[in-house]
């Protein structure tokens, strides 16, 4: 089975707030080297990271383990376009 090479963003929704709030997406922070170095959430889908699977599942962790409300919020990883 081939393996298509997708693109993903990552995708927050507030659970308190219902539909009634837009989502934030992630946008990923990098050293001069291209090393991770960690996730902050911003409004605009525009300047979101586009990731891989692999790389949105290490966003997505090292949200949930260093955000300290990290279990307020509804985390996605959505395909570019949608």
């Amino acid at each position: 089975m081939e393996q298509n090479d997708q693109r993903y963003l990552i995708q927050q929704n507030k659970i308190a707030d219902g539909d009634q709030k837009p989502p934030v997406f992630a946008k990923v922070m990098r050293s001069k080297e291209g090393v991770f170095e960690g996730v902050s959430f911003i409004k605009s889908k525009e300047k979101a990271s586009i990731l891989t699977i692999e790389q949105a599942n290490q966003a997505i962790e090292w949200a949930a383990k260093k955000k300290p409300n990290a279990h307020e919020y509804v985390t996605k990883i959505i395909c570019v376009g949608q």
